[in-house]
């Protein structure tokens, strides 16, 4: 019974805190490295770099002048047959002409700046899908780390129960104990290798998202994580919420969107303008005859509502530019504040557990083993205390948890590295 004892309190003390597998520092992949796979791997981030590159394309394609046009016209007199007339009509010619399209000056800038803005709007959604990425790829890792971290106490915990179910065996074969005892020990032990087979499940489903966001093959060998550890905020929330409205890629591509915006109004401005056409046409005729030259200019005048209407509806494209970088900041600012709050109380959280709850409670369920040991106390109350010393540790990985995951998500916030 003593060894049963002292083999119980000893693998029990060793899962707090304690690693998730007892893996070689060597085959552990850090998270920087993951993030840098996916950066460069991610279809998604490829797809939105090609799409901010072909944006680049646009501008000087509308800031070029409209098509040139060559003209080749034949004057027949007195009979639809070709050149009918060429010879004794002063009217009969064979011309040649070019004409060429100008729109009002100002014009083609005006649009190229508009162009430009898009492509740099574009450019900034490529940092929007590099953070979601990221973000996803760090939620993943963590979750792994938890889980990884959190079978490890399991399945320690379940050698512990053991244990102590060979121990209350004991006792009941030899009239010191009930067989209640040895059955309710035998379903906490079920129910723990109920969490080991729900652990493997979602590590499993886990593994297989963030494969598909590295953009590996599904059955590449598992990302083994580091161990899951506690990283202190050292920001305060004015800083972060300072980050925000400076590094932040959806505000910056907000911001992008009300400058593209600006020159689509100046730009439908400028297009109540005329445009102008000229053209010069030489035509031959025979010898005997002199010859034509011949120039055109044709004006282009914009209908005003047409014109109106575009004006209006840039400007109402405006304002909707403006609301959204508003909402949005609005939103990413309380986003931050949320997680702030919840980094800022994890953290006290997980000072109780480390300094208060987990090393009570183990202090605890080691006095009621050690008087159970010595036949003065029950083994439900062993248990009992065993339980609650496991949810205790259980619920301090969670925090832990949830407080990285905070971190991580004020990270793609401001765009700051606070891991």
């Amino acid at each position: 019974m003593n060894v049963v004892f002292l083999t119980a309190t000893l693998v029990l003390a060793v899962t707090f805190p304690g690693s998730a597998q007892e893996t070689a520092a060597s085959t552990r992949t850090p998270l920087s490295q993951l993030l840098a796979e996916a950066a460069a791997n991610n279809p998604q981030i490829s797809s939105a770099e090609h799409t901010a590159k072909a944006a680049r394309q646009m501008a000087p394609q509308i800031t070029a002048l409209p098509d040139p046009k060559l003209t080749y016209q034949q004057l027949s007199v007195g009979s639809p047959k070709p050149f009918a007339g060429y010879t004794n009509s002063d009217f009969a010619y064979i011309g040649i002409g070019a004409s060429q399209e100008l729109p009002y000056p100002g014009k083609l800038r005006l649009r190229g700046q508009v162009a430009e803005r898009d492509a740099d709007t574009k450019q900034a959604e490529i940092d929007i899908t590099k953070v979601g990425i990221a973000d996803g790829v760090k939620s993943d890792y963590l979750q792994l780390a938890y889980l990884q971290q959190t079978l490890g106490i399991l399945q320690q915990n379940k050698v512990v129960l053991d244990l102590l179910i060979q121990d209350a065996t004991a006792h009941y074969q030899v009239g010191q104990g009930m067989q209640q005892d040895v059955l309710e020990a035998q379903l906490n032990r079920t129910r723990i290798l109920r969490e080991i087979t729900m652990h493997h499940q979602q590590m499993g489903q886990i593994q297989a998202h963030l494969k598909g966001l590295l953009n590996r093959d599904q059955q590449s060998p598992d990302v083994i994580t580091d161990d899951l550890t506690e990283t202190p905020l050292k920001t305060t929330a004015g800083e972060l919420s300072s980050l925000v409205k400076k590094s932040n890629p959806q505000i910056r591509a907000d911001a992008n969107a009300i400058q593209k915006q600006d020159a689509q109004v100046a730009s439908a401005k400028r297009e109540g303008k005329p445009d102008f056409e000229v053209g010069y046409m030489y035509q031959n005729t025979d010898r005997r005859y002199r010859d034509y030259y011949e120039f055109n200019l044709n004006v282009r005048f914009p209908r005003k509502k047409r014109v109106d209407a575009e004006i209006a509806e840039a400007q109402e494209q405006l304002t909707v530019s403006q609301k959204t970088f508003d909402a949005h900041l609005a939103q990413q600012l309380s986003r931050v504040q949320q997680a702030y709050v919840q980094v800022t109380k994890d953290e006290e959280l997980l000072r109780e557990y480390r300094e208060g709850l987990v090393p009570q409670s183990d202090a605890v369920y080691r006095a009621v083993l050690s008087a159970f040991a010595s036949n003065k106390d029950q083994f439900t109350h062993v248990l009992l205390y065993f339980t609650d010393l496991l949810t205790l540790k259980l619920e301090y990985a969670q925090t832990l948890l949830d407080h990285e995951t905070a971190l991580a998500h004020l990270e793609s916030l401001t765009g700051a590295t606070l891991r």
